[in-house]
């Protein structure tokens, strides 16, 4: 079992960190270091320099166009680039002693990160992986009443934007759902079917997948980036209740069985709670750095990341089957 060594904190108390990628997601997390008191925000890289100038200038710290300045001269960094460069900037930032917080999906390829795994390890680094999710109010409302589910399903369906079109939509909007069921049944994938589409970007717009359990339980996840509304939802029964849980309101809902009423009739017992929207990006982060500072566990770890990038790019393999078979039988 290895240990993350705790960072030592710079002259103030803070760890210095940074933001490499200050697009629309990059942006927040830079505004969230800036305003963390463990936190002393260093700089922001991007290649877009007039947009990380700009940023820069609104909170009060240093700008670069390359992300390699930075190495060596901060304590943790989040990355927030086009996965296709999540690879080799993380991979430098944690050889040059920093802790990482990389956006999902991880990388690219299981090898890539199988890769950063061990660099995090060699370097006693925290590798954190951005799966915002679990830092959902309603999400950690369910661990107490977790008990063995036996089906979950999970619907994510959004309208369509060019940004994170650079992957598919398993692998920019399912994976979320993929590493909460993944968290929630704890129990080895045994057989994946799926089957998808593109509508109007070059990948799979459109996907649904069924996933198999080692132990029994079955979950079907669907991920839509082509709908006329924002959908995020999560149901799963279990052998007590049955849960569901509205993701983009931060509402849960729990059905069990009541009382039996006079007349013998089983009664429902329906129990709904409304939670506060929160900010889960901040709570993310904090417990990011929280990890880097006292080398405790990270709370999505590496090896997470790396289940959730597994089982998606499985569900892509299959898609890429389907379509091939259909091709072949020569559908439209």
């Amino acid at each position: 079992m290895w240990r993350v060594r705790a960072e030592k904190p710079s002259p103030d108390g803070r760890l210095r960190t940074a933001v490499v990628g200050v697009g629309y997601l990059g942006r927040f997390h830079a505004q969230k270091y800036a305003a963390l008191d463990r936190s002393r925000l260093v700089a922001v890289a991007d290649s877009n320099g007039a947009a990380a100038a700009a940023l820069a200038a609104e909170l009060g710290c240093e700008a670069t166009t390359d992300y390699r300045e930075l190495v060596g001269r901060v304590d943790a960094v989040s990355i927030v680039t086009p996965t296709p460069t999540h690879h080799p900037i993380a991979h430098a930032f944690l050889e040059g002693g920093a802790h990482v917080l990389v956006e999902k999906p991880m990388t690219v390829t299981v090898a890539e990160g199988e890769s950063l795994i061990a660099a995090a390890k060699r370097a006693g680094r925290i590798l954190q992986v951005g799966h915002l999710e679990r830092f959902n109010a309603a999400v950690r409302s369910l661990q107490p009443l977790l008990a063995v589910p036996r089906f979950v399903e999970s619907a994510r369906l959004a309208p369509f934007k060019a940004r994170g079109t650079d992957v598919d939509v398993v692998l920019d909007l399912m994976i979320h759902d993929i590493d909460l069921i993944l968290s929630i049944v704890r129990s080895p994938v045994v057989s994946v079917d799926a089957v998808g589409t593109s509508v109007f970007s070059g990948e799979i717009d459109i996907a649904n997948a069924r996933l198999r359990f080692a132990n029994g339980c079955v979950a079907n996840a669907t991920a839509s980036r082509v709908s006329l509304k924002t959908e995020r939802r999560l149901r799963l029964f279990q052998d007590d209740a049955y849960v569901s849980l509205d993701l983009h309101q931060k509402v849960r809902t729990v059905i069990r069985k009541g009382g039996t009423a006079a007349d013998g009739t089983p009664q429902v017992a329906i129990d709904e709670t409304n939670y506060d929207q929160g900010d889960a990006l901040r709570d993310e982060i904090e417990a990011f750095l929280a990890a880097a500072a006292t080398g405790g566990p990270a709370p999505v770890s590496g090896e997470d990341g790396l289940l959730a990038l597994r089982t998606a790019i499985s569900i892509t393999d299959q898609v890429a089957e389907a379509r091939a078979a259909h091709e072949e039988r020569g559908g439209p």
